[in-house]
């Protein structure tokens, strides 16, 4: 199985960190805005053995070109970055396998949209995102620790913790600290 290994940190914003992918002679691979749809039990049995099943919506905002992937994320593993088994498939028709979830017991915990820029550099995506509520971030993932943390001291972003939460972690926080219900964040005129 694939293992999804990545460093995230948050930023004031992106303009220092694009300036030193370009410096870097980074290759810039596309704009995104993506609706992640997060499913789980009744009962929140993925959670409790912390596990993710998503199916993402990811639309190229220059073409306009959409594609649809199921994910499903394993527990995460010990080490310095967040680190987790990571299976996907791209699903061709969205409305008929979230009905094949919702008849397995799958129902949407939380909906919610990121702008993503995503650039290539070293052999790492280093992913410029933006979550309502939470602001902005940089992820940088590759195949081993090493490079990624290469790539991260490269764009002099040392300095920043890690945050080992996810997105939707972050995201259900800030909504229950701000006594918020809503199962579908999105962007202000998005």
């Amino acid at each position: 199985m694939p293992i999804e290994i990545e460093a995230k940190m948050k930023v004031p914003d992106h303009a220092s960190v694009r300036a030193m992918l370009k410096e870097a002679g980074a290759t810039k691979s596309g704009e995104f805005l993506e609706t992640n749809t997060f499913f789980d039990t009744e009962d929140r049995s993925l959670l409790a053995a912390d596990r993710g099943l998503r199916i993402r919506q990811n639309r190229n905002t220059g073409s306009g070109r959409e594609e649809f992937i199921l994910t499903l994320k394993g527990p995460r593993l010990h080490g310095q970055l967040k680190s987790r088994e990571e299976t996907e498939v791209t699903v061709g028709d969205v409305r008929m396998m979230t009905s094949v979830l919702e008849q397995l017991g799958f129902r949407v915990v939380l909906s919610f949209e990121k702008k993503r820029e995503s650039w290539l550099l070293n052999g790492c995506h280093v992913e410029l995102d933006e979550v309502p509520h939470l602001g902005t971030y940089v992820e940088i993932e590759g195949p081993g620790e090493e490079k990624v943390m290469n790539v991260r001291e490269q764009l002099r972003l040392s300095d920043r913790p890690l945050v080992k939460a996810s997105y939707i972690a972050l995201l259900m926080t800030y909504l229950q600290e701000h006594g918020q219900t809503d199962k579908h964040v999105r962007f202000k005129g998005c």
